[in-house]
């Protein structure tokens, strides 16, 4: 019964199809957008039909997006009919595409002036256009403003660079996108898909509270690449995006977009698509069509390959092309999607258009703390995480007091303290400034092996007190995690590096003190080092995912009355592991239940999961 409920509601969310065909996959579908420049080439049947047998003999394909403009330049009608009829032939469904970019004359990436009477003209007619051939659209993340022509910065007038573009881009989503759409094809169903940078929407125009509602669905960009590339995203964002972005337009996140852009090892590609569904969002789109041929050498080929990885090189074929690494990626995703519920986490609140604490949701992602980003406070959590970001809610300080009378908590970070240091004080005086501190010790928590740079957090010795210290040479130290009561709840202050990336070098038993403060909403966490990230959904699964080059063995801590964890994939249970030394002491467990926030009764089960793998789990 709940498998027939769940195909309802798919079914019922993803009307907007042509040509559908049986899903080849359990419970999500797998697409490929195509651009224009090979679409045009479809006009070709013996290139086509190449093209397609090089992709289909290894990567099932259960949609194309089938692009009609791009860089200026239409795709030809005679082109997009042929493509049509040949997926039709195939039993693939299609729908149209859109990437909003004009001819370039500066080699770099532009987009549309949507001031200008020929810019706008131009933006409705490829939207009519593309309507008049399909009764779905979706949009490439090119659909915002980064224009300052001399129109654009005569009509900014005394607004703010972001108050324009939001007010700009609502009215043309609204009047020469959709509206436009659908004046040509009523039935016509328009969706947009976001970039990954989410942090910086509101200041290229993306806005979205109403743009969310005047769009029929979105699509995330859940293409994190490499840190090390020039946005610098880690791969926790390719499942909070969709996290957030779900949270955002009521359940309407219909899908994640990846590419192999600046990939250095293939495992990096497969990892892109396992965050997109570990979010739980349907389909997966490939980014793009032309690229699925490309040939993998072994220079993709990782160092801990053989070991028996998730995504493993021997199962691909002998001439490998990046479709193979999909198929390899989407088959092994596919043991678990069905198996695993909805995603919950530890609730932190993001108002919509907020910025600040750019991208740290992820970071604490990747250091095993499960994160459901919200853009309503969560009323209905023991515990709420909020950073920077959470200050653009000018009600916040009235929320974080309703919350903690009710009994409840709420973390918040160094930077939104820093930002609502006077607004604060009502519930605790707290003082922090530009102040500095080069900390590795970090007291019975253990040392890092590198020193951190830290913003210093003073308090008023009593009225609030110290959790996780820092200490400087044992002589000065400051407070990485701080507590503060009000009336019957608890408010906690968490310092956050200078340098995100120093999160990760935080010891293991900071980190574990933290997620045991922070996971009082979720029944299982994570005890061990960085890059390690969990998965946690309502039926009591969850799935924890490593990101080092290394073997780990992590513990992993279970709310009762669990007996066994099953692997999914694999069928084998665990135990829960023998307790000995203090923690089998009973006085011992009781002040660790007071002292390290054991406040729930657990069990600890060891799992060893390979470099830059997955292991799910069913809780018993």
């Amino acid at each position: 019964m709940k498998r027939f409920l769940i195909f309802v509601f798919i079914s019922s969310f993803l009307p907007f199809v042509s040509s559908m065909k049986a899903q080849n996959y359990n419970w999500f579908r797998v697409s490929t957008y195509i651009t224009a420049e090979d679409v045009n080439r479809m006009t070709d049947a013996k290139w086509l039909d190449s093209v397609w047998t090089a992709i289909s003999t290894r990567l099932k394909i259960d949609k194309v997006y089938i692009e009609t403009h791009r860089d200026g330049k239409y795709t030809g009608e005679a082109a997009l009919v042929a493509a049509k009829k040949f997926f039709t032939s195939k039993k693939v469904a299609f729908g149209g595409g859109i990437t909003y970019t004009p001819e370039s004359h500066s080699g770099r990436w532009e987009t549309f002036c949507y001031t200008t009477d020929a810019g706008r003209s131009e933006v409705k007619k490829i939207a009519e256009y593309t309507a008049k051939h399909f009764d779905e659209i979706l949009l490439d993340d090119f659909f915002f403003n980064s224009c300052k022509c001399e129109h654009c910065t005569a009509a900014k007038g005394n607004r703010s660079w972001t108050e324009f573009r939001m007010d700009l881009m609502r009215d043309a989503a609204q009047n020469l996108v959709v509206g436009a759409a659908k004046a040509v094809n009523p039935k016509v169903k328009v969706i947009i898909k976001y970039p990954n940078w989410y942090e910086h929407f509101p200041a290229l125009g993306f806005d979205l509270g109403p743009e969310t509602k005047i769009f029929d669905a979105v699509w995330s960009g859940t293409e994190s690449r490499n840190p090390d590339a020039d946005q610098h995203l880690q791969a926790y964002l390719s499942y909070e995006i969709i996290r957030y972005l779900d949270n955002v337009s009521g359940g309407r996140n219909g899908g994640g977009w990846i590419d192999a852009g600046g990939m250095t090892y293939a495992d990096r590609f497969a990892e892109q698509a396992w965050m997109t569904l570990f979010g739980k969002t349907t389909e997966c789109v490939l980014f793009n069509f032309g690229s699925l041929t490309r040939p993998i050498n072994e220079s993709l080929k990782a160092a801990w390959q053989g070991t028996g990885t998730s995504f493993e090189w021997s199962l691909m074929d002998a001439k490998p092309t990046l479709a193979s690494v999909a198929s390899v990626a989407f088959k092994e995703v596919d043991k678990v999607y069905s198996k695993i519920g909805k995603p919950v986490g530890i609730k932190s609140y993001k108002p919509v258009n907020s910025v600040g604490d750019d991208n740290l949701q992820n970071f604490l992602g990747m250091a095993g703390l499960p994160i459901e980003m919200t853009p309503e406070f969560p009323d209905d959590a023991e515990v709420v995480l909020l950073t920077e970001q959470a200050a653009y809610d000018k009600d916040l300080v009235a929320k974080i007091k309703k919350q903690l009378k009710a009994g409840n908590e709420v973390i918040i970070t160094s930077g939104l303290l820093k930002v609502m240091q006077k607004e604060l004080a009502d519930i605790v005086e707290l003082r922090i400034g530009d102040n500095k501190a080069l900390v590795k010790d970090f007291g019975r928590f253990g040392s890092s092996k590198e020193k951190i740079l830290i913003p210093q957090v003073l308090y008023y010795t009593n009225d609030a007190w110290e959790d996780i210290p820092a200490i400087d040479k044992g002589v000065q130290g400051w407070a990485f995690l701080l507590q503060a009561r009000y009336e019957d709840g608890m408010l906690w202050v968490l310092t956050v590096p200078d340098s995100y990336a120093d999160i990760y070098e935080l010891p293991e038993g900071v980190l574990n003190r933290i997620r045991a403060i922070a996971g009082a909403d979720v029944n299982v966490r994570l005890e061990g080092p960085a890059k390690v990230s969990l998965f946690a959904y309502d039926n009591n699964t969850f799935i924890v995912e490593s990101f080092l080059d290394e073997p780990i063995k992590i513990k992993v801590k279970v709310n009762d009355p669990v007996k066994q964890i099953t692997d999914l994939i694999s069928g084998a249970t665990i135990t829960p592991a023998t307790e000995s030394g203090m923690a089998a002491n009973p006085f011992m467990r009781f002040m660790n239940r007071i002292w390290l926030r054991d406040v729930k009764e657990t069990k600890t089960f060891e799992i060893e999961i390979k470099p830059h793998s997955f292991r799910a789990f069913k809780q018993n």
